[in-house]
């Protein structure tokens, strides 16, 4: 176990208080605010570490750098805004209940991203 620092406590703080998935450089600016001198290399460590531990997981979408969210949330999908490229969690899920699966398929899992604009982008 890595050892607690305040750089590492506000990258932590950072990640589970923004509420949806975030990149690195994202991180560094947010945790930022409460570290000065906070390097985008002690962010690298920090959610390698956190991923290891299994308090962050990573958020994959197809063509973009991973972001990462707090582990352990419930079954959700997410939004990819086109304009500030954030994403944002969808809660609930449509497709749990009743799969559109081909007769005599079975699914283990499945993820659905959105794309569009977020209410802030959709404003402007």
């Amino acid at each position: 176990m890595e050892r607690r620092t305040r750089q590492r406590e506000a990258i932590w703080e950072f990640i589970r208080d923004v509420n949806r998935p975030v990149g690195p450089q994202e991180i560094h600016e947010g945790a930022q605010v409460n570290v000065d001198r906070l390097g985008i290399a002690t962010v690298y460590r920090a959610i390698k570490s956190l991923v290891e531990e299994g308090r962050i997981v990573a958020v994959s979408l197809p063509g973009h750098p991973p972001r990462y969210e707090v582990a352990g949330l419930r079954h959700h999908h997410h939004f990819f805004c086109d304009d500030c490229e954030r994403v944002f969690e969808l809660t609930g899920c449509e497709l749990a209940g009743a799969p559109l699966l081909p007769s005599g398929f079975s699914a283990d899992r499945h993820e659905v991203t959105v794309y569009g604009r977020c209410a802030e982008c959709e404003r402007r």
